[in-house]
């Protein structure tokens, strides 16, 4: 499974995500921040038609919302 966090710096609920991830030591989970990497953002909105963050693509579908990617997250533990 292919996981990819689209996010930037000073969103909180990006923060959010990313704090969990860290905490749960996943290290399945790719990062792009989209105001550092323009390819990113471009990416971000042709895929999920939207420039929101934070966005969690699992296997190229877009999840939005923090708390949804959170349960997921949650749910769906690293496999070893």
């Amino acid at each position: 499974m292919k996981l990819e966090l689209f996010m930037f710096d000073t969103c909180p609920y990006c923060k959010m995500v990313e704090r969990e991830i860290k905490t749960e030591g996943r290290t399945d989970v790719e990062f792009h921040n989209i105001y550092k990497d323009p390819e990113s953002l471009d990416r971000l909105v042709k895929v999920g038609g939207k420039e929101q963050c934070p966005c969690l693509f699992i296997d190229g579908k877009p999840m939005y919302e923090s708390s949804d990617i959170l349960k997921w997250l949650r749910a769906n533990p690293q496999q070893a």
